[in-house]
């Protein structure tokens, strides 16, 4: 696996940590002595147990590598190294930017060299490659060449999933379209039982899901959608569904991303007659949303009632781990290819958000795969992970240097978008903010600080999982848990402190609270659109099905 853009080289940075002699001796000699004890382990069958996988690394779940001498042995080395190379990149006197680079590219080095990772090392992958009599690394070496064509690693069975067929199933239409989106209208819920016209709240739903995928993530199934669930609450939602944009598109900037943000909400308002709507915004939609409302405040205009925010970013002082691939060098070189214009391929998007998480979204696949001939299972999720996206360049570099490099939108008027200097702190509507715990793309605590830079009354939730599960938790599954509090506190740990866990999905907390911003019900419309708005297609639409 090379190094990511903006990674320093692992040799290099190695080689300058050794210059501190004393402590380099110290971990070194640390570090022998415990090759050495559990080389005689080996020698003399015994076990040994010099360092402990993770909790939750599967790579040495299989009963060869705890019984068989020989991969014991390996296993315990490879994690005795891996556990000297973090020590070292640990201890280094690095700014805190060079240490959390090191400290990653340390780890991808790590990862890939599992000897998991390598046929002459993995006795699963002997075992079948002998059981088979080689057939397996034959299907292995097709899938290989199958995936290069594709110009990526299949993590699930493609050929299960049909957007439309049998993702993206709730009914609706689109009912408004521009260069950037299609905006989707769901249909109420028949009430089957008494026959009676369906009610709707007055106010719609509107959600902005993020533009580096796809929006059907928030309605995969029906028994994990949650578009579904806010229908069944009673919701008049309605749905952008971002371009997956081509060269004709390339030349776009952030601004015209906020722009059709706000063509959305302004569509949905004259749509549903109402005097406002809900917005909703998930990732980057968040941040996109928070920037289309703060214009709409500095320009006097009143279009929200309330506000959702799902794992979204709006200080970007601590980014995570996505912050090693950001420096101003990276960032001028991506402004001088597109900048004026072009596209930032989906593919490079997804391989940076799969190497934030090798070991549960590369290596386990490559084994699989190439090195055992098999064939992934079918999951949706992945599907929709595979299914990338591109942006425009201009957007795109907008975007990262204000947010991820210089941490503008925290500034008031530190940015201007469509004309106006953007304030977040003028954006004073309610609003409920979700994080979650293990999210490695929004750090809960980025999250969190979100609510020191917003106006008026502000919620936050903090659910289990991490940036995809955590969000897509089915209030009928009964899985996993969440955090909340009534107290408010400048620091996220304080608030984690004193914060109450319950069982189950934060879905039915935030629906509590988005009852009383319906402004009453309605009869829902006997069909979906306007007359200035007619329906122009089915939801899912045409959009959501352009393939980068």
């Amino acid at each position: 696996m090379s190094t990511p853009p903006g990674v320093p080289d692992v040799a290099s940075m190695v080689a300058r940590l050794m210059q501190d002699s004393a402590r380099f001796a110290g971990l070194q000699s640390d570090y022998l002595a415990r090759q050495a004890q559990l080389w005689s382990a080996m020698l003399a069958n015994q076990s040994d147990t010099a360092a402990a996988s993770e909790p939750g690394d599967r790579r040495f779940a299989g009963r060869e590598w705890r019984d068989n001498p020989y991969y014991a042995y390996l296993k315990q080395s490879y994690l005795l190294a891996s556990r000297f190379l973090a020590e070292l990149a640990e201890g280094a006197e690095l700014d805190a930017k060079a240490k959390e680079r090191l400290q990653f590219a340390v780890k991808q080095w790590c990862d890939a060299m599992s000897p998991a990772n390598f046929a002459a090392t993995n006795p699963a992958v002997l075992r079948l490659a002998l059981e088979s009599n080689g057939e397996s690394m034959t299907r292995g070496i097709a899938n290989l060449i199958a995936d290069l064509s594709k110009g990526r690693i299949s993590q699930t069975d493609e050929s299960a999933f049909e957007i439309g067929k049998n993702l993206a199933l709730t009914p609706g239409d689109v009912v408004y379209e521009d260069d950037l989106i299609q905006l989707i209208q769901y249909q109420a819920v028949e009430d089957a039982p008494s026959g009676a016209a369906p009610q709707v709240g007055a106010r719609p739903l509107v959600m902005v899901p993020p533009c580096i995928n796809k929006f059907y993530i928030l309605d995969l199934r029906p028994e994990n959608s949650f578009v579904r669930y806010a229908v069944e609450q009673g919701h008049a939602v309605f749905m952008v569904s971002w371009r997956n944009v081509g060269p004709q598109q390339g030349q776009y900037d952030w601004d015209d991303y906020v722009g059709s943000v706000l063509s959305a909400l302004r569509v949905s308002k004259s749509i549903a007659r109402s005097d406002r709507v809900n917005a909703l915004g998930f990732c980057v939609g968040g941040t996109l949303l928070a920037t289309a409302l703060a214009v709409t405040a500095a320009k006097g205009e009143e279009l929200v009632e309330s506000t959702t925010y799902l794992a979204t970013m709006l200080d970007f002082e601590a980014p995570g781990q996505l912050g090693v691939f950001i420096d101003e060098n990276a960032v001028a070189a991506r402004e001088a290819a597109i900048g004026k214009g072009g596209l930032l391929p989906g593919a490079d998007l997804a391989s940076t958000f799969n190497a934030l998480r090798a070991n549960d979204l590369v290596w386990p696949y490559v084994v699989n795969n190439y090195l055992m001939g098999g064939a992934p299972a079918a999951f949706d999720l992945l599907y929709w992970n595979a299914d990338s996206t591109n942006l425009p360049g201009p957007m795109y570099c907008s975007y990262v240097r204000n947010t991820y490099l210089e941490n503008r939108l925290r500034v008031p008027g530190a940015v201007r978008s469509c004309g106006v200097g953007v304030d977040l702190g003028k954006v004073d509507r309610p609003a409920f903010v979700v994080a979650t715990r293990e999210d490695h793309i929004v750090p809960w605590r980025a999250a969190y600080r979100s609510l020191g830079l917003l106006g008026g009354d502000k919620k936050f939730v903090l659910g289990a999982s991490g940036h995809i599960a955590g969000i897509v938790n089915p209030a009928a599954g009964g899985k996993r848990s969440f955090w909340f509090s009534e107290g408010s506190f400048e620091n996220p740990d304080d608030w984690l402190a004193q914060a109450k866990e319950e069982r189950g999905s934060w879905w039915p907390q935030w629906s509590q609270w988005l009852e009383g911003f319906k402004g009453g019900t309605r009869e829902a419309p006997a069909r979906t659109g306007s007359a200035e708005y007619p329906a122009i297609e089915p939801a899912p639409g045409r959009y959501v099905k352009e393939k980068a």
